[in-house]
């Protein structure tokens, strides 16, 4: 699994084109996983600081406990328009709990600084990313250009 900024480094352009679209709202859908396995979408509005990608939450939430019990999730970027005209992005991976005062210090001073929120508590993960993908209309088709950790970049188009 991969850091934010190590992702960056094997794939850069993608990766960039996919924080481009979250940034462009900083709201996302994160996908998890209930109790019962049954998935679970939540609103969330992750953060890319610190050559992190960070999700802070309110201190028990449901999406919380989830990540705790199975820390694999998805999200996906806020969608404009039917016809994703400015494309459409996705980030796999698994969340990590950060628990250190010093690191969550750190993200909530990175928090404030990108939002001017200052939360007063909140449960804190950071994302090892797993796999990326971005997708924009091309004509006729759609271009998706795909990564999974260890792969490389791949374009695929569809009809």
């Amino acid at each position: 699994m991969s850091t934010w900024s190590e992702t960056e480094v094997v794939a850069p352009e993608l990766a960039a084109a996919v924080r481009g679209r979250f940034e462009a709202h900083g709201m996302g859908l994160m996908a998890t996983l209930r109790r019962d396995g049954s998935p679970r979408i939540s609103g969330i509005e992750p953060l890319f600081a610190l050559g992190e990608l960070w999700l802070g939450m309110m201190p028990d939430s449901l999406k919380g406990a989830d990540l705790r019990r199975d820390p694999r999730l998805a999200l996906h970027s806020a969608t404009e328009d039917k016809d994703v005209k400015e494309g459409d992005a996705k980030i796999a991976g698994r969340a990590v709990e950060i628990t250190e005062e010093g690191i969550r210090q750190e993200y909530l001073e990175a928090l404030s600084a990108a939002t001017g929120f200052e939360p007063e508590g909140c449960d804190v993960f950071r994302v090892e990313v797993t796999g990326l993908s971005f997708v924009r209309p091309a004509g006729d088709h759609l271009d998706i250009h795909a990564w999974s950790e260890g792969g490389d970049v791949r374009l695929l188009e569809r009809s």
